[in-house]
């Protein structure tokens, strides 16, 4: 049984930036995506990055694309979600989410392991 754990939100105002983590229990790092999505209120969740496990191959939302940036510790098991230059729109929960044997992907229905979230406020 795979856990996610995420860190690091918070309230910002825009134009500056947050990291978030996302730390795993159990070994899904062998071949395995791990992405975050985001979902704001009254809207859909939509993804906003994700990493290839091992790889390291990364694919963004056009959205976020040139701000933020995703990457992975393996020692450490985490996957990072570093935020700069943030719009009061990129306010929403962030979920970090994994899939096991799975291309980089920013689908939510694709991922099987959850975590329960962090809130992103930027004013």
């Amino acid at each position: 049984h795979v856990q996610l754990v995420e860190s690091g939100g918070g309230s910002v105002q825009a134009g500056g930036s947050l990291r978030l983590s996302c730390g795993a229990s159990g070994s899904i790092y062998g071949d395995a995506c791990v992405g975050w999505l985001r979902q704001a209120p009254g809207k859909e969740r939509e993804g906003v990055a994700a990493i290839r496990f091992p790889s390291g191959t990364t694919v963004y939302a056009n959205s976020v694309l040139g701000r933020f940036t995703i990457s992975k510790d393996n020692d450490k098991n985490t996957v990072y979600l570093q935020m700069s230059r943030l719009k009061p729109e990129d306010t929403g929960m962030y979920y970090c989410a994994a899939g096991m044997a799975l291309d980089q992907t920013l689908s939510a229905r694709d991922y099987q392991y959850w975590g329960q979230g962090t809130q992103v406020t930027v004013s």
